[in-house]
């Protein structure tokens, strides 16, 4: 039955888009179901508070959830997802229900399987399905919790696999046809997931396929736990049954965009979107239409870019209604055609490809091939043992290879203590891992520690068949790709003939009764010493090669790789030789197919570099050329010890470039990276300087916690890196601590309550803000998340804080949080109040929760930026003037708001305020657009220095000093660019123009296409302001027009930069970059007055440069997106009715924004009368 089912859905996928429901919470809430409907008869005795948990609603009020159903599949929907986000272990701890997670899935699944089935009976040519949804739990396996202990975990794997169990158990039993993993942050929890799945699939006999949905968490484009789409979707591939992959909540549709289309050309699955309903605002409202969010969704069908599409948060029927609409008949996208290639993920992507064809795999964390990384290992030192991690990717390794295999450590204990540290150093964990060891438990409990695509190393054939495939089949379920030895029943293979033979085995074996995909399968075929002094080893190099080149046409989507550094055995101790010896050997067996090598990455010199005699006697030991090679190589040996030492420990002195830099700028960017190294030496520096300790804190410490701040917002740094960030702060601080009590000025922190409020169990910010409270010295209450506002507040009476900080994710939070507010009021608390979390705002604070408290409310968005708020508010010197200036701030929100509220008229009174009086342009017009393409020397008479350096943020600054100085050493640079631009042809200017006759009423304003105004190319519309001016006037753009007889300009231009000649050079780009966008309005003076005079016939108005600056220039153009045109959809119509991207290469996104980002589009106002508003 299932199984037909499953065909069904693959066969309405192959014809058309499916469609998808909406949020399911915000729908429930539409019912404001109290606790007695959460509890129904069955949980009337419940210990614990049960409202929020709206997963039990499908046992206590099946009704509620079953009309929810019905009304989505009235809307449209092709599939409906179960009630069961939270019905897992872990997220029903907080309501005492995990021993009912399975009939609580069930009974979800049920609900929706019966409305489903109501409407297939109804119409069976429209079939409707059920997707089990399964949320992502509120924990996460790849992050710690605890920022001095790096790899702690609140959940293991097996918890976290043992947590969903229950959940796909109960889904499938209920009927559902799909299993929904969505708002994935972490993909190691997915991987539990999968790992669960593929259990309850295998117990129960039958399988649905599966969705992946995950959630792209702010402007790094990037999930929570660090990895981007593409490595996200390479770490979830693996999914057996995988229907498909896409993103989900956080985001509205147009932010999307761009990962959904990553996806699209990337996946060789089918593509699902689910967005929320836009962002929502200030007050956490999602304000976006039914028909807006349509539109974008219905533009990626129309691109091919989805399969599934559905609404996320803030989504209702009337989305679900027009987003069917929208794509109904439209083709689904088509499956790309994906080159079948090794593909690896960490944090980042590693794909095999011809620009990529030699993984470099770093050697240095072997405790076998390291005597330095085993004593690290021994005395439990991890951070210096990631040192060496580090340094290999900096080096230029792509994979890192770990092993713990050493009689005198508990390998098992080494590995997942060592993984988890490394996961929180995003400079290693963006590159994929080689878990290496010959003890499988050693390499099981690996693989619960990576959320990337890694490889394990390795399996063979040593103990038979069964054994072998055990292995893969247990491998494969974590998505890693596999590394086989050439070893089998008989040993090492190390014949040019055993290795083929071995190897063919273990191709058919994994490939015919593994399901092991042949691009995830790499070969080691044995790299053996040469040059022992033993004739049999002299061919051991050859050997290698010539089974790799053989083997390498005989199965090319499998990988070859090898243990480079073992062929130079022989030469321990004499560095020339062995790299001579490593870069030959790989000059050679990569030309024959060699893929990727264990090396020291910052050991591997360039091949046409080596000593000639050097190179040329490794090539004979390499390719066993002469009897005497290896006496060949020994001479040279002997010839090269002295200086083997020294360069053995070359490199070993060298500093960092940023330790060139001030005392401040050393330990700011210290803390951006996590480098302690010198943060012991820096640390003893600045307390030479500073005459308080604390103000090494407060200062160029607290400098470095806000510029990563602000890097994190920016999405120049995602939660691993920040969370680094905080230890190394936690560091320095600790560093520091024994100097506080003695320094004067020095003060305790205080003490702070933290939580996530009732019916929110999203924790993940909360946890970052307790990070860096503790990092700043503060002692933290953190109660978690689904705390009731009594138990926060007998816990800040207790415990006598200083502060309580709430944190909240979804929109219900937002009133937990004025609840909060007034009965901290009723019970006279006067300690400042801190709101965080997404849906959050300054003017929700200042509207809707100051006014219930008398005691200081503080919102702040950006985690760091709470400590010195919170170090004011705390200060008796600082604590009024702060408070005083918070009021301020939040008085200004509440009168720009009432002043909106009072002065907006409705739109009759506005249009009687309207003052029209234009009169028609008396001049003849053409009307023909035109394509100008003016040279950057025609345009600088209009290049204005002063938006240069706003661009910049030096327009404000004197021309003297230090200020004036950088303003001269930018002009310096600028104008070296700008000549090589314009000698080199860097910056082309392009644009369009037309002017057509119009004609206005009210804010309408119709637009022809002939002389004689008789066929109509388009209608605007120019929204009237509604808040009058000071001259009680308030206009729109149309009344600047005549109502009949006039004309209306309009042109779109860019300035097209070339950055080729800059690649790697950020400030050479940036100053190209600003001087385009400057030259795009110099662009647009030089249009302004070239179409009035050629196109309009107003001629030569002989203004100065000055004047046109001034704006003297008759007339306006009004750019939509600002003030007086403020729909920036209007670009549509100019970029229509110019036919701009064929005339220009000008492009226009889904967003409205043009491209190059150096373009602009106006309409061009001609009446003397018109003016800016």
């Amino acid at each position: 039955m299932k199984e037909d089912r499953t065909e069904l859905l693959y066969s309405c996928l192959a014809r058309r888009i499916l469609v998808l429901d909406g949020a399911m919470g915000t729908m429930l809430q539409s019912f404001h179901p109290e606790e007695a409907d959460f509890r129904g008869s069955e949980f009337a005795d419940h210990p614990m508070p049960l409202k929020g948990d709206n997963d039990v609603l499908c046992l206590t009020r099946p009704d509620m959830v079953r009309s929810v159903h019905v009304r989505y599949l009235e809307a449209g929907a092709d599939i409906i997802e179960t009630n069961s986000f939270n019905a897992n272990k872990i997220s029903q701890i907080e309501y005492g229900l995990s021993d009912h997670v399975r009939r609580i899935a069930c009974a979800a699944a049920s609900v929706a399987a019966s409305a489903a089935g109501e409407f297939t009976r109804k119409d069976p040519g429209h079939p409707r399905f059920v997707a089990g949804s399964v949320g992502p739990t509120g924990r996460t396996l790849s992050v710690s919790p605890d920022v001095t202990d790096p790899a702690k975990r609140d959940v293991t794997f097996d918890e976290m696999v043992d947590s969903y169990l229950p959940a796909v158990e109960g889904l499938l039993e209920g009927g559902a046809d799909i299993l929904l993993a969505e708002t994935i942050f972490d993909t190691l929890n997915a991987k539990a997931f999968i790992v669960a799945a593929e259990q309850v699939f295998r117990t129960a006999g039958r399988r649905v396929p599966l969705m992946f949905s995950g959630t792209v968490s702010d402007a790094s484009g990037r999930l929570l736990a660090g990895q981007n789409p593409e490595a996200f979707l390479i770490s979830v591939l693996h999914a057996p049954g995988l229907l498909s992959v896409g993103f989900n909540c956080a985001l509205g549709a147009a932010e999307m965009r761009p990962y959904i289309e990553e996806l699209a050309a990337k996946a060789p699955c089918l593509v699902s979107t689910h967005p929320n309903a836009g962002l929502p605002d200030e007050l956490g409202h999602y304000r976006q239409t039914p028909e807006q969010m349509a539109e974008v969704i219905g533009s990626f069908a129309r691109e091919g870019l989805i399969n599934i599409a559905g609404g996320c948060c803030g989504t209702n029927p009337d989305f679900i209604r027009a987003i069917a609409e929208a794509v109904r008949g439209i083709e689904p996208r088509r499956v790309p055609a994906i080159a079948k290639k090794l593909r690896l993920s960490g944090l980042d992507p590693v794909v095999v490809s011809d620009e990529l064809p030699f993984l470099q795999v770093g050697e240095r964390c072997n405790v076998a091939g390291s005597r330095k990384f085993l004593n690290l290992m021994k005395a439990g030192d991890w951070d210096q043992g990631l040192r060496i991690a580090r340094t290999q990717v900096e080096n230029g390794a792509q994979i890192v290879d770990v092993n713990m295999d050493d009689a005198m450590l508990d390998a098992e204990s080494c590995m997942r203590t060592f993984l988890l540290n490394l996961a929180s150093d995003p400079d290693v964990s963006r590159v994929p891992v080689m878990i290496d060891s010959s003890r499988w438990n050693v390499i099981r409990a690996g693989l619960r520690c990576v959320q990337g695509k890694c490889i394990v190393n390795s399996i063979s054939l040593k103990e038979g068949e069964a054994a072998f495939l055990e292995k893969a089949r247990e491998a494969r379920s974590f998505g890693a790709a596999i590394l086989c030895m050439a070893f089998d029943e008989n040993g090492q293979a190390d014949t040019v003939e055993r290795r083929i033979a071995v190897c063919r085995r273990m191709y058919r074996l994994l490939t015919e009764q593994a399901n092991v995909p042949p691009e995830d399968i790499v070969f080691d075929t044995n790299v053996f010493a040469v040059a022992t002094g033993m004739p049999e080893h002299d061919s051991c190099a050859r050997d290698f090669i010539e089974s790799v080149r053989i083997l390498k046409k005989e199965m090319p989507l499998c990988s070859f790789s090898g243990g480079i550094s073992n062929v130079s055995f022989s030469f321990r101790g004499n560095e020339p030789v062995r790299r001579a010896l490593h870069c030959v050997f790989l000059h050679h067996a990569i030309r024959a197919g060699l893929g990727m090598g264990i090396v020291n990455p910052a050991q591997l010199d360039i091949y046409d570099e080596i000593d000639p005699g050097l190179r040329s006697a490794a090539e004979a030991v390499i390719l066993n050329t002469s009897p005497d090679a290896g006496e060949r190589l020994l001479a040279a040996a002997s010839a090269l010890r002295d200086r083997a030492d020294g360069t053995a420990s070359s490199g070993a002195g060298q500093t960092p470039a940023w330790r060139s830099g001030t005392l401040e700028e050393r330990l700011k960017t210290a803390l951006i990276r996590g480098d302690d190294a010198y943060l012991e030496a820096d640390l003893a520096e600045a307390r030479e300087h500073y005459p308080r300790t604390l103000a090494i804190i407060e200062g160029p410490l607290m400098d470095g916690m806000r510029e990563a701040g602000v890097l994190f917002g920016e999405g120049k740094m995602f939660l691993p890196q920040i969370v680094k960030t905080a230890r190394t702060m936690k560091k320095a601080v600790d560093m520091l601590t024994p100097y506080l009590s003695t320094t004067a000025g020095g003060r305790s922190s205080g003490t702070v309550v933290l939580a996530t409020v009732k019916g929110d169990v999203h924790d993940i910010g909360k946890n970052i803000v307790s990070v860096i409270l503790r990092c700043n010295n503060y002692r933290v209450l953190d109660l978690g998340v689904m705390v009731p506002c009594d138990k926060i507040l007998s816990e800040a009476q207790k415990e006598h804080a200083d502060a309580v900080l709430l944190s909240g994710l979804i929109t219900p939070s937002l009133a937990e949080m004025e609840h909060a507010a007034s009965e901290m009021q009723r019970l006279k608390f006067r300690i400042p109040l801190f709101v965080g979390g997404a849906t959050t705002s300054r003017e929700h604070a200042a509207l809707k929760i100051q006014p219930l408290y008398n005691g200081p409310c503080v919102h702040t968005r950006d985690a760091s930026a709470i400590v010195p708020i919170l170090n004011d508010l705390l200060n008796p010197e600082k604590r009024d003037e702060t408070i005083r200036g918070i009021r301020r701030e939040y008085g200004e929100i509440l009168a720009e708001r009432e002043h909106r509220e009072n002065k907006t008229l409705s739109c009759e009174e506005a249009r009687a305020r309207s003052g029209k009086t234009v009169s028609p342009s008396p001049v003849s017009v053409t009307l023909e657009t035109k394509v100008f393409e003016p040279s950057v020397d025609e345009l600088l008479p209009f290049f204005s220095q002063g938006m240069f350096e706003h661009l910049w943020g030096l327009d404000r600054h004197p021309d003297t000093g230090s200020a004036g100085s950088a303003k001269r050493d930018l002009a310096h640079d600028a104008d070296a660019i700008l000549k090589k631009a314009c000698a080199e042809n860097l910056l082309v200017p392009r644009g369009a123009g037309r002017i057509l006759p119009a004609s206005s009423d009210g804010e309408t304003v119709r637009l022809f296409s002939d002389a004689e105004r008789r066929t109509e190319a388009a209608t605007l519309v120019f929204p009237r302001r509604l808040r009058p001016l000071p001259d009680g006037r308030c206009p729109s753009l149309a009344d600047f027009l005549a109502s009949e007889g006039d004309y209306l300009g309009m042109f779109a231009l860019g300035i097209f930069p070339d950055f080729t000649p800059f690649e790697g050079d950020e400030y050479a780009s940036l100053i190209l970059t600003t001087l385009a966008q400057t030259l795009a309005e110099a662009f647009a003076e030089y249009l302004h007055r070239t179409m009035r005079a050629e196109l309009w016939g107003f001629g030569d108005e002989s203004l100065s440069h000055k004047d046109m600056f001034r704006g003297e220039a008759a007339g306006i153009r009004a750019a939509p997106g600002y003030p007086s045109c403020p729909d920036h959809a209007l670009k549509k119509d100019i970029f229509r009715l110019l036919d701009a991207e064929k005339r220009t290469g000008l492009r226009l996104t889904e967003s409205c924004m043009i491209q190059p980002q150096s373009g602009i589009a106006a309409f061009l106002f001609a009446s003397p009368e018109s003016f800016y508003y």
